[in-house]
């Protein structure tokens, strides 16, 4: 009975690393597909964040009497909006600028008050890309754009200009899209208007962005 029993004891051990290889050996059919690689925008676009800054000038303050002296300061701007494709966005921003007038200056006081004035301006903004240049990855990261907008503008102190007034600006500018994918930075130049008043005024405003 051993003798029997011995090569069916053998052979039950060959055979058993052998089923059980076969077992873990996939098939063609069931070959295990690789993970696939998560991609990533170069450029991020969509809902964004962006602050300005810089100096400002008003070539001619508003008054009714009195010089109109040229007017130096500084201006900060905060927008909110969102990117409509890569060549437009649109949005909403709040501005404050404050400006040296000196006491000369008498706004539309009638010499009640004098000198320096402040400008907070709540409005919307259109900003068309228009030329793009790609880097060595054909990534377009520079581009050249045009940014309009228009705003209600209140001043202070009100005994000086006691009225607000509507500012339209528009100007060129270039923005760069880093590898950091969200961030953007760039300078523009724009022009102001202030419409009831007749005012004109420029500033070069530095500006960065954050794409969520």
């Amino acid at each position: 009975m051993q003798k029997v029993l011995a090569p069916l004891a053998l052979s039950a051990a060959l055979l058993v690393p052998a089923l059980a290889g076969a077992q873990d050996t996939p098939s063609a059919g069931s070959a295990m597909q690789d993970r696939p690689a998560v991609t990533f925008n170069e450029v991020e676009r969509g809902v964004y964040f962006g602050v300005y800054g810089g100096p400002s000038w008003i070539t001619n303050p508003p008054a009714d009497s009195g010089p109109r002296p040229f007017s130096s300061g500084q201006m900060a701007q905060v927008e909110l909006g969102v990117d409509l494709g890569e060549r437009l966005s649109l949005g909403v921003f709040f501005m404050g600028s404050a400006n040296r007038a000196g006491a000369e200056y008498v706004g539309y006081s009638q010499g009640a008050a004098s000198g320096d004035f402040t400008m907070l301006v709540p409005g919307a903004v259109l900003r068309a890309r228009l030329v793009g240049f790609a880097d060595s990855q054909e990534v377009k990261r520079t581009w050249i754009y045009a940014r309009a907008g228009v705003g209600y503008a209140m001043f202070s102190p009100k005994k000086l200009l006691p009225d607000s007034d509507i500012l339209v600006f528009a100007g060129p500018g270039v923005e760069y899209y880093t590898r950091l994918r969200h961030f953007s930075v760039g300078l523009e130049v724009v022009g102001n208007y202030l419409a009831s008043k007749g005012a004109f005024g420029f500033a070069v405003a530095p500006n960065i962005r954050y794409a969520f």
